[in-house]
């Protein structure tokens, strides 16, 4: 793949930046990958919708199957828990024992402004609290709510969800199977990464090597982008210590650009295939400006709409179309809402990768269906 360019003089196109970014997240072609190295190589996907990373593995990789992510999780090789921008994340073990000492001041910078809970645990012994939270966790897997009631009992004077609260904001939680297990569920319920993993966590992170990781998957990037994939802040010295080892661009708008210099760059006028995305996905959330995948008239419209949480659908690279799964008496109806008008071919595009995910997500259902509407 070539190279669009390789100095700070270099403007990069919305849609150069566009296919770079498909590329990096896998998704400009499905990769021949493992789905232990895709999400390595991914720096973990968005999880909270347990069953999320199922349709975001789909998408991106041949032949992917539930069963060999539900394998993963079962062996520990894979784990569900808070870490970047306080959200829940699937990662592979080694960037579990990695991300979360690096993103640990995320969670204590919440435990003291959270305006639900922190007003009320400022009279509570944190250390304390801590060290009888992290026993109780680790001497059996628990619910947050079986959690505050244990806890409770040693501080009265505090309610029990501020209490579970605060040991999630101390104590690397892992969420453990059968929660986010395709086709089971159940409740959240937690123990330690330390006890889960059988390993500590790294003593010395670099965070060196997270931001040039985030570049691999996310970039090219600005400090901003950087900083609201991971949640931190104040990162402008980490990148210009990497400096030396970056190639730097610009935007259309002028904005500086860091990027590896050996990053694959496809052309610009590289063909993209009609993509369905689950909610949350990182694609959208990992960047400052993201104009490299929607525009910003659709994207104040999801925010005022609360629909940013919605599976999204890529046409030649870029949002177009929301969707969701719908079952009802043996029927899974896919709703695609597109916004504006599709073209005939764009249309066909989507059913057909539509069934595909129904295919997959709904494959016990006595029937399927398709359903389109336009938003005007």
């Amino acid at each position: 793949m070539a190279r669009v360019g390789s100095g700070p003089g270099d403007v990069l196109s919305r849609r150069a930046l566009n296919r770079a970014t498909l590329e990096r997240q896998l998704l400009l072609r499905r990769a021949k990958l493992s789905a232990l190295d895709a999400i390595e190589h991914l720096v973990g996907m968005q999880a909270q919708s347990p069953l999320a990373p199922y349709v975001g593995l789909w998408t991106r990789l041949e032949g992917f199957r539930p069963d060999e992510l539900i394998r993963l999780m079962n062996d520990r090789e894979v784990v569900r828990i808070a870490l970047m921008r306080n959200t829940v994340h699937l990662v592979t073990a080694r960037d579990c024992l990695m991300l979360r000492p690096l993103t640990q001041v995320i969670f204590d910078r919440d435990l003291r402004v959270n305006n639900s809970f922190a007003p009320r645990l400022r009279d509570v012994d944190i250390d304390a609290l801590t060290a009888a939270g992290r026993a109780l966790v680790e001497e059996r897997p628990r619910t947050n709510p079986e959690l505050g009631a244990l806890l409770q009992k040693q501080w009265p004077d505090c309610d029990a969800a501020s209490l579970a609260f605060a040991i999630r904001s101390q104590v690397p939680l892992v969420q453990v199977p059968p929660r986010g297990i395709w086709g089971k569920g159940g409740q959240v319920t937690c123990t330690s990464a330390e006890a889960w993993l059988g390993r500590s966590l790294d003593a010395d992170p670099s965070p060196d090597e997270m931001v040039m990781r985030y570049l691999a998957a996310f970039g090219p990037a600005t400090v901003k982008d950087v900083q609201q994939w991971c949640g931190l802040t104040r990162l402008r010295d980490v990148v210009e210590r990497l400096r030396p080892r970056l190639a730097t661009f610009r935007d259309e708008a002028g904005n500086e650009l860091f990027d590896l210099p050996d990053a694959p760059w496809p052309d610009p006028d590289t063909p993209a295939s009609v993509r369905f995305l689950p909610e949350y996905d990182n694609l959208f959330v990992s960047h400052a400006d993201r104009s490299r995948v929607i525009s910003e008239t659709d994207l104040k419209t999801l925010r005022a709409t609360e629909r940013l949480v919605r599976g999204s659908v890529l046409v030649d690279g870029f949002f177009r179309c929301l969707w969701q799964i719908r079952r009802q008496r043996g029927v899974a109806t896919l709703h695609i809402e597109a916004y504006g008008p599709l073209s005939d071919h764009d249309r066909h595009a989507v059913a057909e990768e539509g069934a595909n995910l129904l295919a997959f997500a709904a494959s016990r259902a006595k029937a399927r269906e398709i359903q389109f509407t336009v938003r005007e």
